[in-house]
């Protein structure tokens, strides 16, 4: 009896625990980015859980796409930040291509380091990840945050979900405010590789 109630107890410390885990994320992602909805909290989200949004095959295509932004893009345009973690449990960094613009790293260095951490093999299934993101939702609902098009987003998170998908495009009110332009890197590639040299 002694022995069940202590494991009730585990398991709503962690349940707590992971309630708090998810206010303090989405509290510090609603400080930083004002102008976020519900499909902005979802993506770092699942880019702390999933990774990038597919695996790479095609070395010269992705340095063609970096290339591009690189050109198009000027340091007023970015987030003055070089790297940010992403959702709650920061297993993957977004890293700001500024690194490159400002030559703190290459920019093969990071082309290396984000289609390395892309084509992990350790990717969870989708189903997981709608596991968990129903967890998060149900501790973003408790919040009542008033979130712009909240049911609209949710609605349409859940059928990405129903359809087997997970990956979507930041808002549009984000994408105008922020310029987000970065690479998601696997946490143990980017504190071994990338971080030394940022902190340099």
């Amino acid at each position: 009896m002694k022995k069940l109630a202590l494991i009730t107890i585990s398991l709503l410390c962690s349940i707590v625990l992971q309630a708090q885990d998810i206010e303090g994320f989405v509290h510090r992602q609603l400080h930083t980015y004002p102008q976020s909805r519900l499909l902005d909290l979802y993506k770092s989200c699942f880019q702390d859980y999933m990774g990038a949004e597919h695996l790479v095959s095609d070395r010269q295509k992705v340095k063609a796409y970096l290339d591009e932004e690189l050109c198009t893009t000027t340091l007023d345009d970015l987030m003055p930040w070089n790297y940010e973690p992403c959702g709650i449990d920061s297993n993957y960094y977004r890293v700001s291509i500024r690194t490159i613009k400002e030559n703190v790293i290459s920019e093969e260095m990071l082309l290396d380091a984000f289609i390395r951490s892309a084509n992990t093999p350790k990717r969870p299934s989708v189903g997981e990840w709608s596991k968990r993101w129903h967890v998060i939702i149900d501790a973003i609902d408790q919040m009542q945050l008033g979130l712009p098009n909240y049911e609209q987003d949710k609605a349409f998170i859940d059928s990405i979900l129903s359809a087997g998908k997970y990956a979507i495009s930041h808002s549009p009110e984000y994408r105008e405010a922020y310029h987000p332009h970065y690479r998601i890197v696997e946490r143990g590639i980017f504190e071994r590789e990338l971080k030394p040299l940022i902190e340099e």
